[in-house]
């Protein structure tokens, strides 16, 4: 019996038909972004069910140290944050001062994501809280800098392109952070809030 190999038989129109329903570009894309989605919301919630977990089987893992610690282990009961140091003496204006906290906060973000990304993932799902506050001049900047990297504390100078208000090379503001409330609190607490 001939066949006509022109014409596609019954089974493959079928098959046809299910691929060209199953498989269009306008329900795959929509289908991926929804996959990525969902994969990203189960990757959060790991660390979240992880440290539940640890709770439930050792107590005693959340007590605190009676000494104190380095950052790189921050201690998971204690909230965190970054604080940025302004410089007064400058006169910056709000426009300026808001542009070189947003260079702190990525610059010292740029640098803890190469060597301590338990850190900043932390601090992210704890609302990434930053608290601006201002000191006299230069000389009080490096003080605090010192001071909080003395215990442990991430650190980071913004010095300024000179191409606005301040003069070329100008260090306008200093991250700490983010790091446990007591640390920072204890370099930083008594400071001015802008």
């Amino acid at each position: 019996m001939f066949r006509n190999t022109s014409q596609p038989s019954r089974k493959e129109k079928e098959e046809k038909e299910w691929l060209g329903v199953s498989f269009r570009p306008e329900n795959f894309i929509p289908g991926l972004v929804i996959g990525f989605i969902f994969g990203l919301l189960m990757d959060l919630a790991k660390p979240i069910q992880a440290s539940n977990a640890a709770k439930r089987i050792n107590p005693l893992s959340s007590k605190k140290n009676s000494h104190p610690q380095r950052l790189s282990s921050a201690d998971a009961d204690e909230d965190i944050k970054m604080v940025l140091v302004v410089r007064q003496d400058l006169k910056m204006g709000q426009g300026k001062i808001a542009s070189q906290c947003a260079h702190a906060a990525t610059g010292i973000y740029a640098e803890l994501i190469q060597s301590q990304r338990s850190l900043l993932r932390k601090w992210e799902l704890t609302g990434q809280a930053k608290i601006v506050v201002t000191c006299k001049n230069q000389q009080e900047m490096n003080k605090l800098k010192e001071a909080a990297e003395s215990i442990g504390l991430p650190t980071f100078v913004v010095a300024d392109a000179g191409r606005t208000q301040v003069s070329s090379g100008s260090k306008t503001v200093l991250a700490i952070g983010p790091g446990n409330i007591s640390a920072i609190d204890s370099v930083t607490g008594k400071l001015r809030l802008l």
